[in-house]
């Protein structure tokens, strides 16, 4: 996937939601743009898919957070709202791995670092995030790797 192969489809999605009137869509759309623009002006360059995908995964986060404050508020309307734009949202990411999966990736790359214990864990988690990248949560990896390294 070459530049900006995402950033089409998602201004081929939000033409489409507005030519449908799918006012959310178009919203989520319009928000995810607009965050992989503030991502670009902050870097001073255009980003690539992968770099895309990380705005995604973080926006998603964001709306699990939102998600779970409003559930404890009692706001069913706006725990709805997000709902619907985490599942349109999702819809870019690839595929998520199952944790057997990151699991998986985790012990190859303990191997390929020779890492022995919690101390190598900063050799562990860069290669990962960059290998996993918006295909497993941070903090799901995050957890993976301490639990294999403190065993």
């Amino acid at each position: 996937m070459g530049e900006a192969n995402l950033k089409q489809k998602l201004s081929d999605d939000l033409k489409q939601a507005m030519r449908s009137g799918d006012t959310l869509k178009r919203n989520a759309i319009r928000m995810l743009m607009a965050a992989i623009k503030n991502a670009e002006i902050a870097r001073q360059a255009k980003l690539e898919d992968s770099d895309i995908l990380g705005v995604i995964a973080k926006e998603v986060r964001q709306r699990r957070e939102s998600i779970e404050a409003f559930k404890q508020g009692n706001r069913q309307d706006l725990v709805d709202k997000e709902e619907a734009e985490l599942a349109i949202l999702q819809g870019y990411l690839p595929q998520q791995l199952t944790r057997d999966e990151i699991v998986e990736a985790v012990r190859k790359v303990i191997a390929e670092v020779e890492a022995t214990g919690p101390g190598d864990k900063g050799k562990v988690m860069p290669r990962l995030m960059a290998q996993l990248k918006g295909r497993a949560d941070g903090r799901e990896i995050n957890e993976v790797v301490s639990e294999l390294l403190s065993a």
